[in-house]
């Protein structure tokens, strides 16, 4: 097979010019016109996609109320807990047993409360120290990697030229 110079073209992609051969086109599909599509049927699936999209939006929302809900009654919850935790008012008693008596058990549940606010404190306390024990292995571990580096760059084979490195291989 023969080729022409008509057999040839030229090809820019980006910046780089060459010649490669032509590739062959071919030919058109004998009569096969895609239909013109249905307005009313795109209309209906277009419609339908919306649909879907506003549901799933719907749904989304729906969630996130419920949570919202779940906060809001939860911390309404606490605020009850807390105002019935709060000491009332000293009544005057003549027997002063059932004073005493009310103030030890305000006192477990303030000691209670405390109680596990300090262990929560306690606990953010040893992740903080975790944390910072975490960053004083990994500015060690760097360290070493860096000496060890160092110790790979400082190789007298390096200073050498790249002919005298050749040379020194090749023997």
């Amino acid at each position: 097979m023969e080729i022409n110079e008509d057999d040839w073209e030229l090809v820019n992609d980006d910046g780089l010019i060459y010649r490669r051969l032509k590739r062959p086109h071919p030919p058109p599909p004998p009569s096969t016109t895609v239909p013109p599509p249905d307005p009313a049927a795109e209309a209906k699936a277009r419609t339908e996609r919306k649909k879907k999209a506003l549901l799933k939006l719907k749904t989304k929302y729906e969630q996130e109320i419920h949570h919202w809900e779940h906060l809001s009654n939860t911390l309404q919850a606490l605020q009850n807990s807390t105002h019935n935790h709060q000491p009332p008012v000293p009544l005057l008693v003549s027997d002063q047993r059932v004073s005493v008596v009310q103030e030890n058990c305000e006192d477990a549940s303030y000691r209670e409360l405390t109680d596990t606010f300090l262990a929560k404190v306690e606990a953010q306390e040893a992740s903080i120290e975790m944390s910072r024990l975490c960053d004083v292995a990994e500015a060690l571990c760097d360290a070493e990697e860096q000496r060890l580096k160092q110790s790979l760059i400082d190789l007298p084979i390096w200073e050498q030229s790249p002919k005298e490195l050749i040379k020194a291989l090749l023997e």
